[in-house]
């Protein structure tokens, strides 16, 4: 995120809402608790956090999240189920209405709000959501709105490729938003590799593996390289061993690294089962990993979590963790060995997928 982007004067409390990938909602709030001294989580849903800091945007630190918006105004819904009805089929027009009229008499700090921008903005669009789903708008009603924030933020309207947003938003926990988007990137489908975990989801397993600067950490299912970037660019992990069996992996992963000149990254283009003639044994102190349990399973190898633990069992020290993303069904748990010892699981939704994050430590029987 860069140093320039939206701040307000530090002597107020600004709001922010956040995405993540539903699931994670108690490790997200501790990750907020955890950076911000002074937050106040207002509203806290399966895959958005609402809070409230006098921390600006510009110092925030976060890799958790997918987007982060500053919030212009909310509302927690009061009506009558004939109002939330009538609302759901005029979709987001009433919406837009609503906060239309509170702008034009709204306090200073809500037209700051819109006015205050990054240096890299310089157009923006409308987006209107029904309860997840985009909801169609008359023309008319969104020309005003558009002619409304130009003229307040100094943007220029551009609904084909804006450098931010002003969300509309009604979420069906009867929550009403308006907010500006502060995120500055396209969506990770379009910009990732087939199976590339999201940065968001890398950062997060390494934190949950509780990574140390000085571990020696290995992820032997690498693929396209999210976990050891996320490794070694936040987490400062100097000894990280990867290894993929897919060609085009593998030479990707060593094309990003060539830069990294600070950071000693070994990397291999083996079957993962070879890692015990290939790596010391019991020097490593933790395994983060995204498995291909999607391929494996459609080419019938259910054996995949049997033949990883043997390799974790021999490649772990005595105490060492594993934070591992599956798929979510009990399979799994029925293959680990009594060596393991199961901390806890976070079920998490994956690009429509259910997965399981499982942490573990590798024990002395």
């Amino acid at each position: 995120m860069s140093n320039d982007e939206f701040f307000l004067n530090n002597s107020v409390k600004n709001k922010y809402c956040a995405a993540f990938i539903p699931g994670l909602q108690d490790v997200i709030a501790d990750i907020v608790k955890e950076r911000l001294s002074d937050v106040k989580i207002l509203k806290l849903f399966d895959g958005a956090i609402l809070f409230e800091t006098k921390t600006t945007y510009d110092k925030f630190n976060f890799f958790c999240f997918n987007n982060i918006f500053a919030v212009i105004d909310f509302s927690e819904d009061t009506h009558t189920e004939a109002q939330r009805n009538r609302e759901n089929n005029e979709k987001g027009a009433i919406l837009i209405k609503r906060y239309i009229k509170k702008i034009l008499k709204e306090d200073i700090f809500t037209k700051d709000v819109i006015s205050n921008n990054s240096k890299n903005f310089h157009t923006f669009r409308i987006v209107v959501s029904n309860e997840n789903t985009p909801a169609a708008i008359d023309e008319k009603l969104r020309d005003e709105a558009e002619k409304l924030i130009s003229c307040l933020s100094g943007l220029k309207v551009n609904r084909a490729l804006p450098d931010t947003e002003f969300w509309f938003l009604r979420r069906s926990e009867g929550i009403s938003l308006f907010m500006k988007r502060l995120t500055l990137r396209s969506s990770w489908e379009k910009t990732l590799h087939k199976g590339e975990l999201p940065p968001p989801l890398a950062w997060t397993l390494c934190r949950l593996a509780r990574l140390s600067h000085s571990d020696t950490v290995l992820d032997p299912f690498c693929g396209y390289g999210s976990i050891p970037e996320a490794a070694v660019k936040h987490f400062h992990i100097t000894k990280f061993i990867a290894c993929d069996s897919s060609r085009e992996a593998y030479r990707y992963t060593e094309e990003r690294f060539k830069k990294r000149k600070s950071a000693e990254l070994t990397l291999y283009n083996e079957d993962f089962s070879k890692l015990p003639s290939l790596v010391k044994e019991k020097s490593v102190d933790a395994i983060v990993t995204d498995p291909p349990w999607g391929l494996f399973k459609q080419t019938g190898g259910g054996v995949l979590p049997e033949k990883m633990f043997d390799v974790f069992g021999k490649l772990l020290k005595d105490g060492g963790r594993a934070a591992v993303l599956y798929e979510n069904n009990d399979s799994f748990l029925k293959k680990v060995p009594d060596n393991f010892k199961l901390k806890t699981n976070i079920p998490i939704l994956l690009s429509g997928r259910k997965a399981v994050i499982y942490l573990l430590v590798n024990t002395v029987i």
